[in-house]
C-alpha cells in the first residue's frame, strides 16, 4: 500500500485551504448565525450561508453538485422564474386595483437603481456591471438574479448576496430613515380603507392583461412578468386551488432552497474578497436607501396633495421585497398610534413596488442592449 498517497489524499483538503477560504468560511457561518438565531429570512440567508461554507471547502459551483444546481437553475433562470410563479400565487392585488394612484409609489421606489447605476458607472463599472450593479436597488432577489446573470455573470454572486441580504434587513436599514424622513403628524395620518369592489373578472383580466402589455412594451421584462402573472392568475382563477397552493409552498420553497445554494456556491474566496465586491455591496446598499428616500418622498407629495389623506409610510414599502416592507410601514404606524391601520394601503404600495422592480429589470436589460449592444 502507497502511504503516501493515502496521506496525501487525507490532507489534500487542508493544503487546498487558505486564509482566504477562513475568511469565507466565517462569513458563511454569519449569514447562518443571522438566519437561525436572529431570523433574518432564514429562508433565504440559510441556504446562501450553508453554500458559502461549501463553495469554500472545494464544492463551489464550478464542480460536482453544486455545478449542477447552478447551471440547471441560475444560468438557464429557472430557478427566479419559478420563485416568481410562487410569489406571485401570494400576492392579492385586490389593494392596488382598487387604489390605482399607488402605482406612482411603486415607480417612485425604484430610484435607487438608475442612482446606483449612475454612480457605477462614474465609479469605472463598465455599462453591463453598472446596470447588474443597480438591479440590487430593485431589493428583488429573482429581478436581481435574473438581470445579473444575463448581464454581468462574473460578479453574480455579490449582486445576489446584496439584493437578498438587503431584503432581510428592511427591519434595520428602513426605520431610521422613515422616522428621519417623516414627521410624526405625518406618521399620525389615518387612511381609511373603503376600497371599491374589485370584481372576479377583473382580477382574472388583470395577470393577462398586463403579461400581454408588457411583453409588448417591455419585452426584456417579459419572462419575470409573465411568471409572477402565472402564478397570480393560479391564485385568482379559483378553479386550480391545489396550483395555487403547491406554488405558494412546494414549488416556491424547492426552488428558493436550490437557488440560495447555488448562489452561496458561488461565494469563493476568490471571486468575493476584492475591492469591487466592497464598491458593489456599497452602491446597493446606497440604492436600497434612494428608493426608500424616495418613496417617501412622493408619500410626502401625495399627502399634500391630497390635503393630508395619504400616509407617507406607505412611500417607503413602494420598493419590492413583498410582503416585509408592506407590514413594515403599516407596523411604523401603530408604532406612533396602535389604532392606526395603514395594512392595506401599505401592501397596494407594496404590489406596485413588485411590478415596477420587474418593469425597472426589464428596462435596464434593454438600456444595455440598446447601449452597449451586449
Amino acid at each position: 500500500m502507497d502511504f503516501t498517497h493515502v496521506l496525501s489524499d487525507i490532507t489534500k483538503g487542508f493544503a487546498a485551504f487558505t486564509w482566504q477560504n477562513g475568511v469565507m468560511l466565517l462569513l458563511g457561518l454569519v449569514l447562518i448565525y443571522l438566519a437561525i438565531w436572529k431570523e433574518y429570512e432564514p429562508v433565504l440567508l440559510l441556504p446562501i450561508g450553508f453554500g458559502c461554507v461549501l463553495a469554500n471547502l472545494g464544492m463551489s459551483n464550478e464542480v460536482g453538485f453544486m455545478k449542477v444546481f447552478y447551471d440547471a437553475g441560475i444560468k438557464t433562470e429557472i430557478f427566479p422564474l419559478v420563485i416568481f410563479i410562487g410569489v406571485g400565487a401570494m400576492i392579492d392585488f385586490g389593494p392596488l386595483l382598487s387604489q390605482p394612484s399607488l402605482i406612482m409609489l411603486g415607480a417612485a421606489g425604484q430610484f435607487g437603481i438608475y442612482f446606483a447605476l449612475l454612480l457605477a458607472i462614474l465609479l469605472g463599472f463598465p455599462l453591463n456591471e453598472a446596470a447588474a450593479i443597480g438591479s440590487i436597488g430593485a431589493i428583488d432577489g429573482p429581478t436581481a438574479i435574473f438581470v445579473g446573470e444575463r448581464l454581468a455573470p462574473n460578479i453574480i454572486a455579490p449582486i445576489a448576496v446584496a439584493a437578498y441580504s438587503y431584503m432581510s434587513l428592511i427591519p434595520i436599514i428602513q426605520p431610521p430613515i422613515m422616522r428621519l424622513m417623516t414627521s410624526r403628524k405625518e406618521r399620525l395620518i389615518r387612511m381609511e380603507y373603503s376600497p371599491k369592489p374589485v370584481s372576479r373578472l377583473t382580477r382574472v383580466i388583470f395577470p393577462i392583461l398586463v403579461t400581454i402589455l408588457v411583453a409588448l412594451v417591455a419585452p426584456d421584462a417579459a419572462p419575470l412578468m409573465a411568471a409572477l402573472m402565472l402564478g397570480n392568475l393560479l391564485r385568482e382563477a379559483l378553479v386550480v386551488d391545489r396550483l395555487s397552493v403547491m406554488a405558494q409552498n412546494e414549488l416556491i420553497n424547492i426552488a428558493t432552497l436550490f437557488l440560495g445554494l447555488a448562489i452561496g456556491s458561488t461565494m469563493t474566496a476568490q471571486s468575493f474578497l476584492n475591492w469591487n465586491t466592497l464598491m458593489i455591496l456599497g452602491l446597493g446598499l446606497l440604492a436600497f436607501v434612494v428608493d426608500t428616500i424616495a418613496g417617501l418622498l412622493f408619500g410626502k407629495l401625495m399627502a399634500v396633495v391630497t390635503k393630508g389623506k395619504v400616509n407617507p409610510l406607505i412611500g417607503a414599502c413602494g420598493i419590492s421585497a413583498f410582503p416585509m416592507a408592506g407590514r413594515l410601514s403599516a407596523q411604523m404606524a401603530l408604532e406612533e398610534d396602535p389604532t392606526n391601520f395603514i395594512l392595506m394601503h401599505a401592501m397596494g404600495s407594496n404590489t406596485a413596488g413588485q411590478l415596477g422592480s420587474v418593469i425597472a429589470g426589464g428596462l435596464l436589460l434593454a438600456l444595455v442592449k440598446g447601449i452597449g449592444g451586449f
